[in-house]
């Protein structure tokens, strides 16, 4: 067990942000949350974290940060913005051992390597990124992943998508993506009024565990099929997959009326079109 966090006393983040003269950078997408008991909400919904493994991307001044490491997590957090670095490391010397920054892009991390089997991740994800990093996370080869659980603020209509259903506006090539390769739930929304300075939307908070891979399907072939379907999510299912060889002939085969369209697909159609084509390639 690791030595019981909440005794650590650290300055407020406010006074800690002031003292570095830190300002959210619009150009890396950052708005800085200071609600120490909404940061320590964030942290709960992993599970239990003490001496767990914890992968943060933008970490920023340290808020999400602090309240990992009093909820007993290793971190290892990556920041790209150097006027945040002496923040952190403040950090990081009131809790031995527990916190290694980074610096640099995540876009060019190998996180798998970086964190190995188990790690979770957990972030207030820059805006401009976050979409990125979530497709990256979800597509990772071999499956399952490195990571054990995603914990990531997104704008919430960003966080919609992920979990959206079927015939809903929101339902989308994120959506199938997130619940093809998990469970995805959305746990909480998160007022814009909480971050300084404060976004123009309101943010959520997803959560996903990985999900086991069926049998037969690989997921470059689902990526083809939701990229071709929801590229043109207007059009007919036999218009729109006209360009994945067999996709529309294995539609016919399977059932499914070539004059639907995309959104009114289930994550298992997409899945059962994909394990057709994968096996017509094999």
């Amino acid at each position: 067990m690791t030595t019981p966090s909440a005794a650590v006393v650290l300055p407020p983040l406010r006074e800690v942000i002031a003292r570095h003269g830190l300002a959210a950078s619009k150009a890396l997408g950052q708005n800085f949350l200071l609600d120490g008991q909404l940061l320590d909400r964030i942290a709960r919904v992993p599970g239990l974290l003490d001496e767990q493994r914890v992968y943060e991307v933008g970490p920023g001044p340290g808020g999400l940060t602090r309240a990992l490491l009093k909820a007993g997590a290793t971190v290892t957090a990556v920041e790209r913005d150097r006027r945040c670095l002496p923040a952190l490391a403040e950090l990081g010397d009131a809790y031995p051992g527990r916190l290694t920054v980074i610096d640099d892009d995540a876009l060019a991390i190998d996180e798998a390597a970086l964190m190995g089997p188990g790690a979770h991740i957990a972030s207030n994800l820059p805006y401009n990124v976050g979409t990125a990093l979530l497709v990256r996370w979800l597509t990772i080869e071999p499956w399952p992943p490195f990571w054990a659980s995603l914990t990531l603020m997104f704008q919430k209509e960003v966080a919609e998508r992920i979990v959206a259903a079927p015939d809903t506006s929101a339902y989308g090539r994120l959506s199938v993506l997130a619940q093809f390769r998990s469970t995805a739930t959305l746990a909480f929304a998160v007022h814009r009024s909480a971050f300084v300075p404060p976004p123009k939307v309101t943010s959520a908070i997803v959560h996903l565990v990985p999900a086991a891979q069926p049998a037969g399907v690989s997921m470059r072939t689902v990526e083809r099929l939701t990229a071709a379907a929801f590229g043109q999510r207007r059009k007919m299912l036999r218009q729109s997959l006209k360009s994945v060889p067999g996709a529309v002939e294995a539609l016919v085969g399977l059932g499914i009326d070539p004059t639907r369209r995309a959104e009114t697909l289930p994550v298992a159609d997409f899945v059962a079109l994909a394990r057709v084509l994968d096996g017509a390639s094999a």
